[in-house]
């Protein structure tokens, strides 16, 4: 008998000839997970196993946040005999007070009973054996489960993971990474679609400073947790922001910084074998979001730009960072370059035709050039 982790996944059942393909990836970013705690970790008979972990609680920490699986179970693995079984059973259930079920489910069909049948025979044995538990079929408050496949697996307690599909299994963007709380939310509902994120951040020194750089790189780690790892492109921006703040209207500065960022991104997204942007803006939130704005942001765009929270509210989005443990680390008061040159009315419905006189002051090849030669890439594991 040993300690197992049994791991359900979700959405990959849905896939048909290719899942072999979605498992293997599943199963290597468990692999992954696991490795800094020394686990082992295989596939079988619709269910993946982790073992030889010491910290349980750590390793159910870093499965569930495997996109592409849906719940873990920390469980007994034994042989499968009734009497060992029974005896593990009812080891699990003592002292436990109030109602219980067994959910058995054999896939082994060789096992002498069936699901139902041995599931009641080992209810009856708990029953006679702990006279505080009183069995309910429909809502009971303790819930047995005993797998009998290569082996017996039983286990009481079943934790949800994140879902989702595989990390990789839908291609790989770039997203834009402010300090703020949007962003990191967005490039987690991408990955959790199995979309593989490199993030790009563009700063201002002096304008804005190491605290500001640190936050960046701390959402990144917070985020690479769910990833396995993330590649940070960070971008000298200042050049850009002074010459757009020195040479166009004031009312688009927001606007014509956006679409700079779009360019830049699109340029280093393109060196990574991205084949689309992600951004965290959400409909009316600010001026650059307006869908007029939108419209002139993505007019400088060759790939696809998706805006997972396009239709939440800031509620819902500050939600999901509490959730994905983002959250505090957003709020940090250390200013990212999106506030630097503000300008105090911005122009909330740009006409598309009006950008290129906006910009004709502006050597913009040469601008996204020295940008792009001028980004930092630092590594987050």
């Amino acid at each position: 008998m040993r300690k197992v982790l049994l791991v359900r996944y979700g959405e990959v059942f849905l896939k048909g000839a290719n899942r072999p393909h979605f498992l293997k990836l599943l199963t290597d970013n468990v692999k992954r997970a696991v490795k800094p705690i020394g686990g082992r970790v295989w596939l079988s008979d619709s269910r993946i196993y982790v073992s030889d972990v010491e910290d349980m609680d750590e390793c159910v920490r870093r499965v569930c946040k495997v996109f592409g699986l849906y719940s873990v179970s920390p469980a007994i693995e034994c042989e499968k005999d009734l009497d060992v079984i029974a005896e593990q059973c009812i080891e699990m259930m003592k002292g436990k007070r109030g109602s219980f079920k067994v959910y058995g489910k054999r896939s082994d069909k060789k096992f002498p009973m069936n699901s139902l049948e041995f599931a009641a025979e080992l209810g009856g044995r708990i029953l006679e054996s702990n006279p505080h538990l009183t069995v309910d079929i429909h809502n009971p408050q303790h819930k047995l489960r005993v797998e009998i496949r290569d082996n017996c697996y039983i286990c009481c307690e079943e934790i949800m993971a994140v879902g989702g599909l595989p990390m990789g299994s839908s291609g790989r963007a770039a997203l834009l990474l402010s300090g703020g709380i949007d962003s990191p939310v967005a490039g987690y509902c991408m990955m959790k679609r199995g979309v593989r994120c490199c993030a790009i951040h563009f700063q201002s020194p002096p304008y804005t400073g190491e605290l500001a750089r640190d936050k960046v790189m701390q959402l990144a780690k917070e985020m690479a947790e769910y990833s396995g790892g993330m590649r940070v492109y960070l971008v000298p921006f200042t050049k850009c922001q002074l010459e757009i703040h020195e040479k166009c209207p004031e009312g688009l500065g927001t606007l014509i910084t956006r679409r700079f960022m779009m360019r830049i991104a699109q340029e280093i997204a393109r060196q990574n074998e991205c084949n689309a942007l992600i951004t965290g803006e959400s409909l009316g939130q600010v001026a650059s979001q307006t869908m007029e704005s939108i419209v002139c942001t993505d007019a400088v765009c060759e790939m696809p730009v998706f805006r997972p929270l396009i239709g939440m509210d800031k509620t819902e989005i500050m939600d999901i960072a509490k959730r994905i443990g983002t959250y505090e680390t957003s709020i940090l008061p250390y200013e990212d370059c999106c506030t630097v040159f503000t300008p105090r009315h911005p122009v909330t419905k740009p006409k598309l035709d009006t950008m290129p006189k906006a910009e004709s002051k502006l050597d913009i090849e040469a601008l996204v050039r020295e940008a792009v030669e001028g980004t930092e890439l630092v590594i987050v594991s």
